[in-house]
């Protein structure tokens, strides 16, 4: 784990992918206990910001250590219907060695988790699969890829909240918003989240 001052106001935190959420879980546990003074808690592939600190002093959390990640807190459930008939399930079933529903059923089976958010607003990067199910991104990218899209690519599930160019592997789809700046908050799935791709 490596600690560094961003800025004025914010540390980041460089640890391994396996310990974001446990980083992520306790320092939200601090926060609400009134011992971190912190704007935003921001994970991320392999790190964690702290932004909007009074004094970005890395000493201030240099002595923690959170749990490890199995002792982690579930977060909120959204189950999010979806209809598996992507364009690349097929694919995804070769890859993987197995008959498509069976692939369906390891997906509707697996309990996610929002590990981070990225790409574009109210995308959750979902970690839960086992790492030999791990695909490729696709070889050339689609131009667009339509909103509700479900994915996979790498060690990661998502769900495309928007339309927009993409190389994710598709299974696919959901009429779930993702994302809308009239909801508070807007973005259904948070980092922490537990999520079911529950058949529609």
């Amino acid at each position: 784990m490596h600690i560094r001052s961003v800025g004025a106001a914010a540390l980041l935190i460089e640890c391994p992918a396996d310990e974001v959420e446990a980083w992520r879980s306790e320092l939200w546990r601090r926060r609400s206990a009134g011992e971190l003074a912190v704007a935003e808690i921001v994970p991320g592939a392999c790190t964690v910001l702290l932004d909007g600190l009074a004094t970005p002093d890395a000493g201030l959390i240099a002595g923690w250590a959170p749990p490890p990640p199995a002792g982690t807190t579930p977060g909120d459930l959204v189950a999010i219907p979806t209809v598996y008939d992507g364009p690349d399930l097929a694919a995804v079933a070769a890859l993987w060695s197995m008959p498509i529903p069976m692939v369906i059923d390891r997906l509707t089976e697996t309990e996610f988790r929002v590990a981070f958010c990225g790409f574009a607003p109210g995308f959750g990067y979902l970690t839960g699969l086992p790492p030999e199910l791990a695909v490729p991104r696709l070889a050339t990218p689609r131009t667009s890829v339509p909103a509700g899209s479900v994915g996979l690519a790498g060690p990661y599930a998502g769900i495309y909240p928007t339309s927009s160019p993409g190389g994710w592997q598709l299974v696919g789809r959901t009429e779930v918003t993702l994302f809308d700046v009239d909801r508070d908050p807007p973005a259904l799935l948070a980092p922490g989240t537990t999520v079911r791709l529950v058949r529609a």
